[in-house]
């Protein structure tokens, strides 16, 4: 990279949670830097958080249009780079399409949009300009994933068989969305969520993680849905059983009131000769179990000799000396810094390195909303299977 790269914010203001972790992960590597935002419906709200971000007075704007607009007018040199969106899911689409429309880049939260057809728009846009578009399946960031995706392309583990995924969480157990909780208001809401809560909000996750590290697609689904707190407008439970493209069956839990649960996502992945297991609260470890060996862990960070060597993309996306944790904010910081190497290599016309490619993209956007489709149909027709077609 030559210079950094100017970043645009819609949503995120200092009344919301994750427009701050996406901040704090843009700029871990110094590679990115804010230089407008809009940063909320409420006017105040978002003067009041642009200036405590120190962003320009002149380039803190009342709407995302406007933004858009002026930020294409101002010369190359100064002008935003790309926009992020950290807003309701029902004010995806739109600022993100303007901005690929208007020449800019694009990070948005998951799921990408509130439907299938406004997801294939967008693909449809990045296809025809060119740009990119980085969706923040945040889990895919991590060292051990990586390392767990690569095994498994390597055939370390055989043929996979089963895949098993799971995202417990406990935070809607009870009717929160009408306790002043305003991030449960909102997702609980279908206006601004979409179709469905539990699926959209973390079982999107769950299908992603499976895809990812396994290599495979989802072809076709079972899935039951419940809502089980009493005024809820949307599920909050779902298991969905699954078929992948080699033949190789699965299982996906994703619950939002499994009480006392935090995020507790993990996925099992079995090939003819063992298996893997990761899991996202114990993220430095992944547990390797073979057929014919004893139990082994890897751990991130590690100079592990051949032929236990560490992949390229989990040695890219490691940060620290082994023994120090590496969380959360370092994998949201992995699939920034991928996207931002990315970027600039294209428009330098450099051709990015694999492991700076390696982060989500407008086609799982597209297949997270396929899924959330296809799971909702499933639960609600007649038949056992369903295809999943995006």
């Amino acid at each position: 990279m030559t210079r950094k790269l100017r970043m645009g914010m819609v949503g995120g203001g200092n009344d919301a949670f994750i427009g701050a972790v996406h901040r704090i992960a843009a700029f871990m590597d110094g590679k990115i830097e804010l230089v407008c935002g809009s940063f909320s419906v409420n006017p105040s709200v978002s003067e009041k958080s642009g200036r405590e971000l120190f962003v320009a007075e002149d380039r803190i704007y009342p709407d995302y249009r406007i933004m858009i607009e002026k930020e294409a007018l101002l010369p190359e040199g100064e002008r935003m780079d790309f926009l992020t969106i950290v807003t309701p899911n029902f004010l995806h689409f739109e600022p993100a399409k303007l901005a690929l429309e208007n020449g800019f880049d694009v990070v948005v939260e998951k799921p990408m949009t509130v439907s299938l057809e406004e997801a294939k728009q967008l693909q449809e846009i990045t296809d025809r300009t060119g740009r990119t578009l980085c969706l923040t399946h945040t889990y895919s960031g991590y060292p051990m994933v990586k390392q767990a995706k690569a095994m498994v392309k390597d055939g370390h583990f055989g043929k996979i068989r089963k895949i098993v995924v799971e995202y417990p969480q406990g935070w809607l157990s009870r009717l929160t969305e009408r306790e002043g909780n305003s991030g449960a208001a909102w997702r609980a809401d279908p206006k601004r969520s979409g179709k469905s809560l539990v699926m959209g909000d973390i079982g999107t996750h769950a299908a992603h993680l499976a895809e990812y590290v396994s290599g495979l697609r989802i072809t076709e689904l079972c899935a039951d849905l419940t809502t089980f707190v009493e005024g809820r407008q949307m599920d909050d439970d779902g298991s969905v059983l699954l078929r992948f493209d080699n033949g190789a069956k699965g299982v996906l839990m994703a619950s939002q009131i499994s009480a006392g649960e935090e995020n507790a996502i993990r996925i099992r992945i079995y090939g003819e000769n063992g298996g893997l297991e990761w899991a996202n609260e114990d993220p430095n470890n992944l547990i390797i179990k073979m057929l014919d060996q004893p139990r082994q862990i890897y751990r991130t960070g590690n100079a592990y000799a051949a032929p236990y060597t560490l992949s390229s993309f989990a040695i890219h996306n490691t940060r620290i000396p082994a023994g120090h944790p590496e969380g959360l904010l370092e994998s949201f910081a992995n699939i920034y810094r991928n996207f931002a190497s990315t970027v600039s290599a294209k428009r330098d016309g450099i051709q990015p390195k694999p492991e700076e490619l390696d982060f989500p993209n407008v086609a799982d956007g597209v297949r997270g909303m396929a899924f959330i489709d296809t799971v909702l149909e499933s639960n609600s027709g007649t038949e056992k299977w369903t295809k999943f077609v995006v």
